[in-house]
């Protein structure tokens, strides 16, 4: 099998959701895994000196008007959160200690969080519905509350942060086929055209 496609994601990004509901059946039709990295996007844009696109006056509305209508186009439904950008500390140290402990529950439970967040439009920011996401997944609600707030998962969620800002990474979702970065859900098609072609 050839090298996994690395699937970098904030679970407060709206082209992420779309890209988490698709990636996996596209790699799995070209003989790939993928490998999800949740990172925090709000300590990338510090480094960077940039914001999200809803912070900017002048994107905002179209912004939002792109979220509705790329998930339409994909046919997912969603709601845009009441509190946007949402803060995604909690979930994302959820999922780091829950992939350390079974990979595919860890993967139930991040599409849980985004389906929350963009199809419910339910407050994924806080630790209380972390926890009972994990539990719909199901996992144990108190061994991930104990796993989610250990000092080595809080490390390895800054370092996957760190490590994707050293990498290049400046926005979500951002996959890397073989090599090649491409950033944005609208970069699926050529995702798909990379795996068929071996690189164009």
């Amino acid at each position: 099998m050839s090298d996994p496609i690395l699937f970098c994601f904030d679970f407060t990004s709206p082209y992420s959701y779309i890209v988490s509901e698709k990636i996996d059946a596209l790699a799995a039709a070209h003989g790939r895994q993928v490998r999800w990295r949740p990172i925090l996007l709000g300590p990338v844009f510090k480094a960077l000196g940039t914001v999200s696109l809803v912070s900017q006056p002048d994107k905002a509305d179209y912004s939002v008007r792109d979220f509705l209508r790329s998930a339409r186009f994909h046919g997912l439904p969603y709601v845009q959160p009441a509190n946007f950008p949402v803060p995604t500390v909690a979930p994302a140290r959820a999922y780091y200690w829950l992939h350390g402990q079974d990979c595919d529950l860890a993967r139930r439970f991040a599409h849980g969080v985004f389906r929350a967040c963009f199809a419910e439009g339910r407050d994924i920011s806080t630790a209380a519905t972390t926890l009972a996401l994990a539990a719909e997944a199901g996992a144990d609600r108190a061994a991930v509350e104990a796993g989610m707030n250990d000092a080595a998962t809080k490390e390895r969620l800054r370092a996957e942060t760190d490590a994707a800002l050293a990498a290049g990474v400046f926005g979500a979702p951002w996959l890397v086929v073989d090599g090649e970065p491409f950033w944005g859900a609208d970069r699926l098609p050529q995702v798909e055209r990379w795996l068929q072609t071996g690189g164009f």
